[in-house]
């Protein structure tokens, strides 16, 4: 149990960038509820229900912690159990059915169509990384796949021609996502000329490839965004998943259904994409304040 632990942290580092402090009392937070299943002979995640989550939070209860210190553990909680369905390490979440303690709504950080074209054209667009690096960055944000997603692809997932990718989500779900011209172009262009220079006549399914042509690894798409990041004049606190974050925002600021971008997303529930269309609504007042001649 511990080991999945040690590569929740890892993943929460690498892919989110989240904060050290966060970090370190989440690693807490799960170390905990370990110890409380194993008092209860529960020694895999698999066999854990919704009442052993809730046994544990009424425990927290009875050691009367803080609202705020209940509400980040049962969050580590979730996000655990999000992490191993993901990985295909459970099939289904306990945790679904457990709700947060109502707070204010924390917004994802986006990047603006400026910030994202910036961040695209940082990759050299003449070397054989570069254009590995920017057909990953431009596909990312036509598809607002993950990056576990996006680095799981393989070549028969692709289908430019047609104007589609093929990706599985949590679960194993399947999606069908439709590519525009640009990112059909970057993807043709990474193909045909840095592609076949990664593979160095090995043979891989795999799309995206590293400098030995195995699969790239999300430490080392982690790595790349921070160098490209470093190159353009983004301030902000960029991970893969804000890209994802972009792709939503932009096709509801767009006139996009809830709808069809949650079909998009990959959300079983609407309510978790839902979260985008406050987004989209300060946009929209941001846009109302600098139009209105009374504002």
């Amino acid at each position: 149990m511990n080991n999945d632990i040690k590569k929740f942290i890892n993943f929460m580092n690498i892919e989110r960038a989240v904060a050290k402090n966060t970090i370190v009392a989440y690693k807490s937070d799960l170390v905990q509820f370990s110890k409380f299943l194993i008092k209860k002979r529960i020694t895999a995640w698999k066999n854990v229900s919704v009442d052993d989550i809730k046994k544990f939070t009424l425990e927290m209860t009875q050691i009367s912690y803080s609202k705020s210190t209940k509400a980040r553990k049962i969050a580590a909680i979730k996000s655990f159990f999000d992490f191993l369905v993901q990985e295909g390490e459970i099939i289904e979440d306990p945790s679904s059915k457990i709700k947060l303690p109502k707070s204010g709504v924390k917004l994802p950080n986006t990047l603006n169509p400026e910030e994202i074209d910036s961040l695209i054209n940082a990759a050299e667009s003449s070397t054989i990384i570069g254009i590995r690096d920017s057909a990953m960055i431009e596909l990312m944000y036509a598809t607002g796949i993950r990056i576990s997603e996006l680095i799981s692809l393989n070549t028969e997932d692709i289908k430019i021609e047609n104007g589609y990718i093929r990706c599985f989500g949590k679960g194993g779900k399947e999606r069908i996502i439709p590519i525009h011209e640009k990112a059909k172009n970057k993807l043709y262009r990474y193909l045909i000329y840095s592609r076949t220079e990664l593979l160095k006549g090995q043979l891989s399914n795999a799309l995206f490839l590293n400098y030995k042509g195995e699969r790239i690894s999300r430490q080392t798409f982690w790595v790349l965004l921070k160098k490209l990041v470093l190159k353009t004049q983004i301030t902000k606190t960029i991970t893969p998943h804000t890209i994802r974050h972009s792709f939503a925002t932009h096709l509801l600021e767009g006139g996009a259904p809830l709808r069809h971008v949650q079909d998009l997303l990959g959300h079983s529930n609407i309510s978790t994409t839902q979260i985008y269309t406050h987004l989209s609504n300060e946009y929209t007042k941001n846009e109302y304040i600098d139009a209105h001649p009374r504002s």
